[in-house]
């Protein structure tokens, strides 16, 4: 494995887990945070991985539902790092680039795909929508009444 940072030279994201708006990793909370392009779908397999979901991308599988948002090499060295391949340099996940329709135009999109080894065994998730299926954070005490947390 290469300990060189290697971008993928696109222009724009699709997140499909806890980076959406609203997850654990919110991309719009991010430094510097995502710039929001447009909701969009790719086919494959969503999976749960606990706190966190996988993806393998599939042409036969269902449609997962996802966000695009504008990328540029600050950012995707960020996500490089919640996903652990810059500097962890770990392969759980792989970078890919896959063709996504948002608002009536493709777009080559950086998707980090799930190696099939760590969804082995594991929950596929229907419908393939994380934010109906990510775990609700508790709510700290005395906060009762925050919005912050999913309904």
């Amino acid at each position: 494995m290469s300990t060189l940072y290697q971008p993928s030279g696109l222009d724009h994201v699709f997140v499909y887990g806890t980076l959406r708006r609203g997850g654990a990793n919110d991309i719009t909370r991010l430094d510097p945070p995502g710039r929001f392009v447009g909701a969009a779908t790719v086919r494959g397999w969503l999976y749960s991985l606990g706190s966190y979901p996988g993806l393998l991308l599939d042409a036969q599988g269902p449609a997962v539902v996802g966000e695009v948002y504008a990328l540029d090499p600050v950012l995707e060295r960020v996500l490089d790092g919640i996903e652990e391949l810059y500097p962890q340099q770990r392969d759980e996940y792989v970078k890919r680039r896959v063709a996504v329709e948002v608002a009536g135009r493709m777009l080559d999109c950086l998707i980090y795909e799930i190696h099939p080894r760590y969804v082995q065994g594991r929950r596929v998730l229907s419908p393939p929508d994380w934010l109906r299926h990510a775990p609700v954070a508790p709510t700290p005490a005395g906060d009762a009444g925050a919005t912050g947390g999913r309904p």
